[in-house]
């Protein structure tokens, strides 16, 4: 039996982006999760677990130019996409998406159902590559996303971002990266090999079960990040400590909307119970929604995805 919620995929967020058909002056209910993956796994090997469709095909209203390169480092070029829709004459909210893999697999293009979305609704999207693990390891992934808001903030005119109204959304491996560089992007670590231009500053970040500390006993023990690190623990608890979101979170930060589901086996629950925590000591506006019997990728699953879209959508209402 296929297990497609046991993987720390690409995709992460790779999900249908459905319209919550309820209320919406009424809070959508969280859906009936499984007592464990196992069930949930079973559940899906039966045909009673709806997936969403994850690579539809891009509609005639929207413009979408792709592969654009935004940085070439030890020659490697680095590419992003964008999507908007056609005519679009004022500029827009712009949604930016990090995509996971365990910070060492994955590709861009899994956001495309999110991309195609949002961009129906009016904002500009954007999704964009950053180096691997396997090619490159600590700070290089943060150092690259920094470099791809930056780049899109300097080259609004030409594809209708708003500049001053940026959001970052990631699940997993991208929800870490977009946390670190929501919070930390004006870390000199993060800004080496950019271009000089605007800061990497952004209203709002939109996080799915991403690992906030990565300096706990479960995180440096496992292998996707002493392979994301370069190193153990041990060796470097610096470079732990500075690739570990919680590092920089302050007052001014972004409004946070966290997503993570109680028996994810890949990223503890405890991680988004420390970073709402923290967000709240520290007087951070955030939303968190801790869903009951759901596991890693959970917004694979149609009934998740549509909850977590009807609170994405109201959380970027208000915050961007």
């Amino acid at each position: 039996m296929r297990t497609i919620f046991l993987a720390l995929v690409a995709g992460c967020l790779a999900c249908a982006c459905q319209t919550a058909t309820t209320d919406a002056d009424r809070p959508l209910q969280a859906p009936r999760g499984y007592l464990n993956e196992t069930l949930l796994n079973i559940a899906y090997g039966l045909g009673s677990l709806d997936l969403i469709e994850s690579t539809p095909a891009v509609p005639e209203n929207l413009e979408a130019f792709t592969d654009i390169p935004y940085k070439t480092i030890d020659g490697l070029e680095l590419q992003l996409d964008i999507y908007r829709k056609n005519g679009l004459q004022e500029p827009a909210p712009t949604l930016i998406f990090v995509h996971g893999g365990a910070w060492k697999k994955g590709k861009r293009q899994d956001y495309l159902p999110y991309l195609i979305d949002y961009a129906e609704k009016g904002y500009v999207t954007a999704t964009l590559s950053y180096r691997l693990s396997g090619v490159a390891t600590f700070p290089a992934a943060a150092q690259d996303v920094n470099c791809g808001i930056k780049w899109i903030k300097q080259h609004a005119d030409a594809y209708g971002v708003d500049p001053d109204r940026l959001a970052l959304i990631g699940g997993s491996a991208g929800g870490h990266l977009s946390l670190l560089l929501g919070y930390g992007g004006e870390e000199p670590l993060f800004n080496r090999d950019c271009e000089q231009g605007p800061d990497s500053r952004v209203k709002a970040i939109v996080d799915l079960y991403g690992p906030v500390d990565l300096t706990t006993p479960y995180a440096i023990s496992t292998e996707q990040v002493q392979r994301f690190m370069g190193s153990s623990y041990e060796q470097d608890p610096e470079m732990y400590r500075l690739a570990s979101p919680r590092t920089f979170i302050t007052a001014d930060d972004p409004p946070t909307l966290i997503f993570q589901g109680t028996i994810d086996s890949l990223v503890p629950v405890s991680q988004s119970d420390s970073l709402q925590r923290w967000l709240q000591q520290a007087g951070v506006p955030n939303e968190y929604h801790r869903l009951k019997g759901w596991p890693h990728t959970m917004d694979r699953a149609r009934e998740v995805n549509d909850y977590c879209q009807f609170y994405i959508d109201r959380f970027l209402e208000r915050y961007l």
